[in-house]
C-alpha cells in the first residue's frame, strides 16, 4: 500500500517578526509578549553583544527566557541572534522564521536600535556608519525583504509593518538621525506596498525607561508629562497590538506619539 505525503499545515496563527528583542525589560520583549497573548507565533531577534557594549550589560538567558513566555501563552516561537550590521542577515532572519515556524511572516515589527549618546563634534565616522547601518539600512532590507515575500488575499490589507523611532537630536547625532531615515523608508512603504494589502506606520514609544535612564532624567521627564509617569513597554505594546489587528488597517502611512503627552 502507497501513501501520499501530505501537505505541512499552514499555521492556524499570524507569525510576527520583532526585531531588537535581547532583554526582558525592554519594549520588543513587551511586544512580543503582547502579539503572543493576541494570538501570534512570534519568531524575534537578538544581538547579544550590542548589550554587552552597552552600560547596562547583556543579560543572561534572556532570549530563552523570553523564548518561554511566548510559548507559555500559547505561540510558537523562534528566537534569531543576528548582527544587522551584516547585509545579509535580513534574508537569513526571514529564512529562519519561515523554517521554524512553517509559514510567511504577517506582520514586522521593527524594534532593534544602535544607540550610543554623542554630538555633532564628538560622533565618530565609525559609529556614524555603525547607527546607519543597523537602524536605517538593516530596517530597509528587513522591509525589502517583507515585501519581496508578503503574499497576501487580493483586496485586503492583511500585512503589517511598524517601526519605532525616536525624536532625539541633541547630543545623540547618529542615533536620532538615522532613526530619522528610519521614519521616512517606513513611510515609503505605505505607499510602494500597498499594492500588496501592506500598512506601514512608525511609533514613537516617547520616554520608556529599560534601565538606561538616570535618576535626574527621570525626575525631568516625569515632570514633563502630563500623566506624571514615565512610558512603559505594555503601553507601547498596546499600540503595536492595535495596529497589527484587523481593526487597526485604516490607519497607514503615520508617524504616532505614545508618549502620554510628554513636553518636547
Amino acid at each position: 500500500m502507497t501513501t501520499t505525503a501530505q501537505p505541512t499545515p499552514a499555521p492556524s496563527r499570524p507569525i510576527a517578526l520583532i526585531t531588537g528583542v535581547g532583554r526582558s525589560i525592554g519594549i520588543g520583549a513587551g511586544i512580543a509578549r503582547r502579539l503572543a497573548a493576541s494570538g501570534w507565533d512570534v519568531a524575534f531577534t537578538y544581538w547579544t553583544p550590542y548589550d554587552r557594549r552597552m552600560e547596562w550589560g547583556a543579560e543572561p538567558g534572556a532570549a530563552a527566557s523570553i523564548a518561554l513566555e511566548l510559548t507559555e501563552a500559547g505561540a510558537r516561537t523562534a528566537a534569531i541572534e543576528a548582527d544587522l550590521t551584516d547585509p545579509d542577515a535580513p534574508a537569513r532572519i526571514f529564512d529562519e522564521a519561515e523554517q521554524r515556524l512553517g509559514g510567511p511572516v504577517t506582520a514586522l515589527v521593527l524594534s532593534h536600535a544602535e544607540s550610543v549618546d554623542s554630538g555633532l563634534l564628538d560622533t565618530t565616522v565609525e559609529a556614524f556608519d555603525r547607527h546607519f547601518a543597523v537602524n536605517s539600512r538593516a530596517s530597509w532590507l528587513l522591509i525589502r525583504e517583507y515585501g519581496l515575500r508578503f503574499r497576501g488575499a487580493p483586496g485586503t490589507a492583511t500585512g503589517r509593518i511598524v517601526a519605532l523611532t525616536s525624536d532625539h537630536t541633541v547630543g545623540n547625532l547618529p542615533y536620532g538621525a538615522s532613526k530619522g531615515a528610519l521614519d521616512r523608508i517606513t513611510l515609503a512603504a505605505a505607499h510602494e506596498l500597498a499594492h500588496l494589502g501592506v500598512t506601514a506606520n512608525v511609533v514613537n514609544p516617547g520616554p520608556v525607561d529599560t534601565g538606561w535612564m538616570s535618576d535626574d532624567l527621570r525626575e525631568a521627564l516625569v515632570r514633563g508629562t502630563p500623566l506624571g509617569r514615565l512610558g512603559t513597554p505594555r503601553d507601547t505594546a498596546h499600540l503595536v497590538d492595535f495596529l497589527c489587528s484587523p481593526e487597526g488597517q485604516w490607519i497607514n502611512g503615520q508617524l504616532l506619539k505614545s508618549n502620554g503627552g510628554a513636553a518636547a
